[in-house]
């Protein structure tokens, strides 16, 4: 008996096998999403956390003017540490061979006669230093890849205003570099910036630091706590020019990873539960016309001893097996995108292996994500049939009863012609089934809306900071604060048509309980090439003494326009004072504190002093300024506006349109499957008037009109509405881009509309095309003899 029952469920699969695919891929797109998703954040997060247990990745950081080195045992006697690495940290400028801008290089001094305490190296290839050799480095080996450099590569640096030539001798990678960008960046500039290890007597008697550090990193022991353990240090580093300790969640590689990977989390949330259930609704679509053609069947299983239960479990099957097919296709494609998906990520977070790792847990949600698609979709009409009396069952069903109503008595229905009437009352008469399947097309439209988000806000936080707040070409950084000696001679540079000098100080800031560690540009108020923007990119002009604030680091201080703010400096003497908030800027980059530099100049006691210049450059002398810039003792970084540009776009190119390119495919067989669906549908139960139609002198094309027109009207119905769903999800999802180091805003462009818009159409068309041919090929007398 069970086994007729089978036969009957594969006679069934078949003959809807054009729906059950479209609802199959439908759940395959969700699944796929979701397996994509979680297996990369499985990926990184284990690929991580071995990184980090075996390479002893430290816990706590501090920067410091310089300390003796007899500070290291009393940081070692801090209840709480277990582990003390001193170090010598610099940012220099190197000359690459083949590069010719100025690269900024970060030395950092690593013992020879034994592995760091913390924070150890991977030697990728070559060796490790010699004591022999003065002017050997280890490079990472993500600068040197990006820069086709080797084994024996030799680089001109510029230490403590001495020229050196640096020898390459290994490559390697840290735990402490993951994510290698600098500190001005947000995406990486492998080519411009490279984390290269020195030995320590070098670099030490390179910077006058013989005997001393000024760097430390800290293990902690097991349930140590971190608070506490900041408090001690800062007390200890103190005197010797301490730039306050921080723990690992603030270190900016392991910041930009967790930041990562929560976004990961919530696409993994958000992206298959609009599949899924788009799914669940085909589900229930498709049951319950199954359920309602097949009623005398089940009629007769019941009459022949079959139980409700039995019976219910025979739909429930097909509900199943649909969701099998869409499980095994989505985990197969999800596994597949997920590694492509750590494919990109190697290209940005850098680890000795990171494999691609589908755990056991995965196809576990998997299965219960589907399970719950299933159940979604199903119990309705499998409830319908359970509850299905066989004495009713055998009468057919009853027809609806359908009266005329609102629609009919509106002037726009008498406007229509007679194939109009038909679909408006179509529509009409059916009105939660038509609303389901605008909702389903909308998000669709949706999905790609969201999936061009990215774009749209990474192009306008270009043009924010890049054309209206960061308008120099260059901006050069200075080793030390300086009275104006190095920035005249910045300004007599090659090349120079303009120079803007600024001073910048890291500071703390303070407002009630809260507290934050930034930096405090002074910045004068006829600036041109930096300027503070609102929410509109209008300029906002710098208050005579006060301070402005980019509005997410006001908000992280709980602080509004009139509060007073408590400034630390936090290198030199050390100065406090108090500033009011006066305004608020809309930078999307970084968290900035602004003053006026001659208010700044007063505060901080000081006569004048600069930490760098903004340059307009002509372009034509552009490899003169290089070279220039390459050899100044004074120049601790450069920062050029074409690279920077250069490398976002690079990174928009190879992550997002990947993304966008999946989401798009994604969103189409969500149109298809619902489209060709509810044409199937209609035309199921619309057979016998159709095949009428035919008989009575209609062309195939004004039968095919009917149908499809339906289809058409419900797909440009759902358009507008996608567009609503799709910019309240980006709106939503802007909380998750909030972060300190950058902040997308809420931005669509026309051009995102439009394409969702075709694709949608596309995709519609071609759903249409499929049911054309069914159409076509209607046997009038067959279907007028049925009862259907």
């Amino acid at each position: 008996m069970v086994g007729r029952l089978h036969k009957a469920l594969v006679r069934d699969l078949w003959h809807l096998r054009g729906q059950v695919l479209a609802a199959g891929l439908v759940v395959a797109c969700g699944i796929a999403a979701f397996v994509t998703m979680l297996s990369a954040y499985h990926s990184l997060q284990s690929a991580r956390t071995a990184y980090y247990a075996e390479y002893r990745f430290a816990d706590v950081f501090a920067h410091l003017k310089r300390a003796p080195e007899p500070l290291a045992e009393e940081l070692r006697k801090i209840p709480g540490v277990a582990a003390v690495e001193t170090r010598v940290v610099e940012d220099v400028t190197l000359s690459v061979p083949d590069l010719a801008e100025p690269a900024t290089g970060r030395l950092i001094s690593i013992p020879i006669l034994h592995p760091p305490a913390l924070n150890t190296l991977s030697l990728r290839t070559g060796r490790q230093l010699s004591s022999e050799g003065a002017d050997e480095v280890i490079a990472s080996e993500t600068f040197a890849k990006a820069n086709h450099l080797t084994v024996g590569s030799r680089l001109g640096a510029i230490l403590n205003g001495r020229w050196r030539e640096l020898t390459i001798v290994g490559l390697a990678l840290s735990p402490e570099y993951i994510y290698e960008v600098s500190p001005a960046m947000v995406f990486p500039d492998n080519r411009r910036f490279g984390v290269m290890w020195i030995a320590r007597e070098t670099l030490g008697d390179a910077f006058d630091m013989k005997g001393a550090f000024n760097d430390v990193a800290l293990g902690l022991a097991h349930g140590a706590s971190e608070n506490d353990v900041i408090a001690a240090v800062d007390r200890s580093l103190a005197p010797y020019g301490g730039l306050s300790a921080y723990g690992r969640s603030e270190q900016a590689s392991n910041r930009f990873m967790s930041d990562e990977l929560g976004e990961i989390k919530v696409n993994a949330t958000f992206i298959p539960t609009i599949f899924l259930g788009v799914s669940g609704f085909l589900l229930y679509t498709l049951l319950s016309r199954l359920v309602s053609i097949q009623r005398s069947q089940i009629a007769l299983l019941k009459a022949f001893g079959y139980s409700d239960a039995r019976v219910g479990l025979h739909f429930l099957e097909f509900a199943l097996l649909v969701v099998g097919i869409g499980l095994l296709a989505g985990t197969a494609l999800g596994s597949y995108l997920g590694s492509q998906m750590i494919g990109i990520y190697r290209q940005y977070f850098h680890f000795p292996q990171l494999p691609f790792r589908f755990p056991v847990s995965v196809m576990l949600w998997a299965m219960l994500v589907a399970l719950v698609s299933a159940a979604f979709g199903s119990l309705t009409a499998v409830w319908r049939a359970i509850r299905l009396p066989p004495a009713e069952a055998m009468r057919p069903e009853a027809p609806a009863n359908f009266r005329s109503g609102l629609l009919e008595s509106t002037r726009l229905f008498r406007w229509l012609g007679a194939a109009g009437r038909v679909i408006a009352r179509n529509i009409a008469r059916r009105p939660w089934r038509a609303l389901m399947s605008i909702i389903g097309i909308g998000a669709a439209v949706a999905t790609v809306v969201v999936g061009r988000f990215t774009f749209d806000a990474v192009n306008h936080l270009m043009a924010v900071h890049f054309d209206s707040a960061q308008r120099d070409d260059i901006t050069v950084v200075l080793r030390e604060p300086n009275t104006g000696a190095a920035a005249l001679e910045i300004e007599r540079l090659p090349g120079v048509l303009r120079a803007e000098r600024f001073r910048s100080t890291p500071v703390w800031l303070r407002f009630e309980h809260h507290e934050k560690r930034t930096a405090i540009l002074g910045i004068s108020p006829d600036m041109d090439l930096k300027q503070l923007v609102d929410s509109q990119r209008r300029r906002i002009d710098v208050p005579a003494d006060g301070l402005v604030l980019t509005r997410k680091l006001a908000e992280l201080l709980g602080a509004t326009p009139g509060d007073l703010i408590t400034v630390e400096q936090l290198e030199g003497r050390r100065i406090l004072f108090t500033r009011p908030l006066v305004k608020l800027s809309d930078e999307p980059l970084g968290m900035s504190a602004y003053m006026d530099s001659r208010a700044l100049a007063r505060a901080l006691d000081e006569d004048g002093e600069v930490s760098g210049a903004l340059l307009q450059v002509d372009s034509l002398r552009g490899q003169d300024l290089y070279e220039a810039l390459k050899r100044m003792p004074a120049v601790a970084a450069v920062a050029i506006r074409a690279a920077m540009l250069q490398t976002i776009r690079d990174v928009m190119n190879r992550s997002f349109i990947m993304m966008t390119i999946v989401m798009t495919v994604f969103a189409a067989v969500l149109v298809v499957g619902v489209v060709y669906n509810s044409a199937r549908i209609a035309l199921s139960e619309r057979g016998n008037e159709l095949a009428s139609l035919r008989v009575l002198g209609f062309s195939k094309f004004e039968v095919m009109g009917l149908l499809l027109g339906e289809q058409a009207v419900l797909t440009l119905l759902a358009i507008p509405l996608g567009f609503a769903l799709g910019a309240l999800t980006c709106r939503l999802l802007v909380p998750v881009f909030d972060r300190e180091l950058f902040r997308l805003p809420f931005v669509l462009n026309s051009d995102t509309f439009a394409f969702a818009t075709l694709i949608t159409l596309g995709a519609a068309v071609l759903s249409g095309g499929l049911v054309v041919g069914r159409i076509a090929k209607l046997d009038l007398i067959a279907v007028l003899k049925s009862r259907e």
